[in-house]
């Protein structure tokens, strides 16, 4: 079973799952190594807490991570909320610890969460789905303090007409854009399941955006179940190699002290 670096426990305000049930279902698939990433989304909108007490984070993880050494390879990371004009120095937070793996997200678009319809009220789909990958190019350019970029394609996920009308061609020089900035900085793109979970029939990105990330030169691609629950880590890994493979890849990354790693798929 492929390592999951996209992982929520009850540390993110979305989750409810103590660590340690996460790391019994990781060893119950046959993972050697699983990443840990909870929400630290900064400033989030609408008086929502996604934010975690970093040294309370580590001191739990850390004690697990020695638990459980020799049987899983716990790795601490954070998904990162990324926006423009933050009032938090994201890069000095980051550097401030020893964390294995930053996934740079956008979950916040203009000061409003894709999550909820009110984002889409008012206008066509696509222009709101424009809107998120605009902001989402300036926040892949503005900061450097990251690893990966998280599900590229996030916002499709809670669109009223989901992935209906939404394809790589219509927003092409968005995504080429971003997909050049990541290579040009050195960073990973994630392969995130949470679009099979949610019946997209396809993963976040889709296999166009991964495919023409591996065109562009593009070599280091990580992936993530985003499961806030036991049930959801590892979702549909058993089909990602073949799907990866048929958009070039032959390697997947697992970050250790932000560095890759890489493993055959």
């Amino acid at each position: 079973m492929y390592n999951d670096s996209h992982v929520h426990t009850s540390f993110s305000g979305d989750s409810g799952t103590p660590a340690r049930e996460q790391i019994r279902r990781a060893l119950s698939l046959g993972m050697s190594s699983l990443c840990i990433t909870d929400h630290q989304d900064f400033d989030f909108p609408g008086g929502e807490e996604f934010t975690f007490d970093t040294e309370g984070y580590f001191a739990e993880l850390s004690s697990l991570k020695e638990e459980y050494r020799g049987r899983l390879d716990l790795r601490i990371g954070a998904e990162l909320g990324l926006q423009p004009r933050i009032s938090t120095d994201l890069a000095a937070y980051v550097s401030s610890f020893p964390f294995d793996y930053i996934i740079g997200s956008t979950h916040v678009c203009k000061g409003r969460d894709p999550y909820y319809p009110d984002f889409y009220e008012g206008r066509e789909q696509e222009d709101a789905y424009l809107d998120y990958f605009e902001e989402e190019l300036a926040n892949l350019k503005a900061y450097d303090c990251f690893d990966a970029a998280g599900h590229l394609d996030y916002v499709v996920r809670y669109g009223p007409r989901k992935n209906d009308g939404y394809s790589y061609s219509r927003y092409r020089e968005l995504f080429d854009e971003m997909l050049k900035t990541l290579i040009e900085k050195g960073k990973a793109l994630e392969c995130n399941t949470g679009g099979l979970r949610a019946g997209l029939g396809h993963p976040h990105p889709t296999e166009e955006i991964l495919r023409r990330y591996r065109e562009l030169g593009g070599q280091l691609v990580t992936l993530g179940s985003d499961a806030h629950d036991p049930a959801s880590l590892g979702y549909a890994f058993d089909s990602l190699g073949a799907l990866l493979k048929q958009c070039g890849f032959r390697y997947y990354a697992v970050y250790k002290d932000r560095k890759p790693q890489l493993y055959p798929l």
